[in-house]
């Protein structure tokens, strides 16, 4: 009840947006809707899309400080400024093969991945060994921590699937450490 209430919440009041990227010179929208939200300052910019936070909601701030508390039992004092959310509307929406290393999240970057809705495969490929995966479902208020060389040595993806599937939202906060 309580992962429904912030579903519906993220769902009806975060200001989805459509982007589009560039691959091979052609431009196609993004398969999946988008949101940035975060302290102020704290752009971030991957895939040719930059992004300027919208304020934090009491929905956002809620789930904030909920990971926070876990987190900070091996990351002390660690404060996410930023989180990138995703609506993943059906299962055609997806996530290609990437990893979190943009320059703005230094280098062993800690991110804390809160899903809600509909269970999702989310799978990890090693960079080098790419017969070596590992798959993760992530369930209806489920939380999963990528920190320290996660980013180094693992591709991570969410991949499309052909079963009829209800929406899930996926919220990654952050910590951008080239803030002004």
């Amino acid at each position: 009840t309580e992962g429904d209430r912030l579903f519906q919440h993220l769902l009806n009041e975060i200001p989805w947006r459509q982007d589009h990227i560039t691959i091979y010179g052609k431009t196609r929208a993004l398969p999946r809707k988008t949101a940035w939200h975060g302290d102020a300052g704290a752009s971030y910019s991957y895939s040719g899309i930059h992004l300027h936070p919208e304020p934090w909601t009491p929905g956002l701030v809620e789930i904030k400080q909920r990971i926070e508390a876990v987190v900070n039992r091996r990351f002390p004092q660690l404060c996410f400024n930023s989180v990138l959310l995703n609506l993943y509307r059906n299962g055609q929406d997806s996530m290609s093969w990437h990893s979190d290393d943009e320059p703005e999240l230094g280098r062993n970057p800690v991110i804390g991945s809160v899903s809600f809705g509909e269970t999702r495969r989310f799978v990890f490929r090693h960079r080098q060994n790419k017969a070596l995966k590992t798959e993760v479902p992530l369930t209806h208020g489920s939380f999963l921590l990528m920190a320290s060389e996660t980013q180094h040595f693992w591709h991570h993806a969410i991949p499309k699937t052909a079963r009829a599937i209800a929406p899930r939202i996926n919220l990654t906060f952050r910590v951008i450490i080239d803030t002004p």
